[in-house]
């Protein structure tokens, strides 16, 4: 396996600044990327508060928190992560975002060092496939809160190498991560079956068989779920839930798969969730 000592992350924001953190608390060097300096300064901050209240709660030491937020640094320029021995991209969402990413990063980052995803639903090995490096290519799907979240789930792309895979496994494990391994379909593993169910959930609302607020209770005590699906997906982004929903719709061709005309419309008019306070629900500015 790979020696990792230093890992970069791409993208600032929910996700990559929590990857950015815990990575940092489990004893890695770590570089935190953002083209958008708003949003690498947020992201920034937002993991000192995290770290602080983290420590005011008793959950660490103040010590471990300056300790782990001082092994991260953060840059505006992605030449910056040339000497990584691993990079985690976490951006949104969008393919062709991806795909520029991972070329761009096949020629700035050190040869031999693994590249790695966060996405959720898109093609590993159509994204390793822009790259030179195929084989140290693969998926780092991490759950959202990562720092709350125990799972990270692995993708093997066509390409991706035995070591490279073992080396992603090894990573996840240090940072206190339960790994599973998923082969690289639509959706994967998590997602192929979370987001039927939340779908259908909207097709629920959508038909009018119970509200939005009856559904999530309907769930969260009849099947033990933390989160209502409609809830879930606010927590997500419905903008994110469709784009996943439209990767196994046009991967897998069947029309279990097609989105809600509700879920479209919600964000078609910007109902994002959570991220702008309106989805199915409506919450408070903070």
């Amino acid at each position: 396996m790979k020696n990792i000592q230093l890992i970069g992350i791409v993208g600032a924001g929910q996700m990559g600044r929590g990857i950015a953190q815990f990575a940092a608390q489990t004893g890695f060097q770590v570089i935190l990327f953002d083209a958008f300096k708003n949003s690498l300064d947020f992201g920034h901050n937002f993991i000192k508060t995290q770290l602080d209240k983290g420590a005011e709660k008793g959950k660490w030491s103040a010590d471990d928190a300056k300790a782990a937020f001082g092994k991260i640094s953060v840059t505006l320029e992605m030449s910056d992560l040339k000497n990584c021995d691993l990079v985690v991209e976490a951006a949104t969402e969008k393919k062709d975002l991806k795909l520029d990413i991972f070329k761009k990063l096949d020629e700035i980052v050190k040869d031999g060092a693994i590249l790695a995803s966060n996405t959720s639903s898109i093609s590993i090995t159509e994204i390793a496939a822009v790259t030179k490096r195929p084989q140290v290519v693969a998926g780092m799907h991490f759950m959202n809160p990562v720092p709350v979240m125990k799972l990270v789930e692995g993708i093997r792309g066509l390409e991706t190498s035995d070591e490279t895979f073992n080396t992603v496994a090894a990573v996840s494990e240090k940072m206190g991560k339960t790994f599973v391994r998923a082969q690289d379909y639509p959706g994967f593993a998590v997602n192929r079956i979370l987001m039927p169910m939340i779908n259908e959930a909207v097709y629920a609302l959508y038909e009018g068989v119970a509200s939005a607020k009856d559904i999530d209770t309907a769930m969260k005590l009849g099947t033990n779920q933390p989160m209502g699906p409609l809830e879930l997906a606010d927590f997500i982004g419905l903008d994110t839930c469709l784009a996943i929903m439209n990767v196994l719709h046009d991967g897998l061709a069947d029309t279990k798969y097609r989105p809600c005309p509700l879920l479209r419309q919600y964000v078609a008019a910007g109902r994002y969730g959570r991220k702008n306070g309106k989805g199915f629900h409506i919450y408070e500015s903070k």
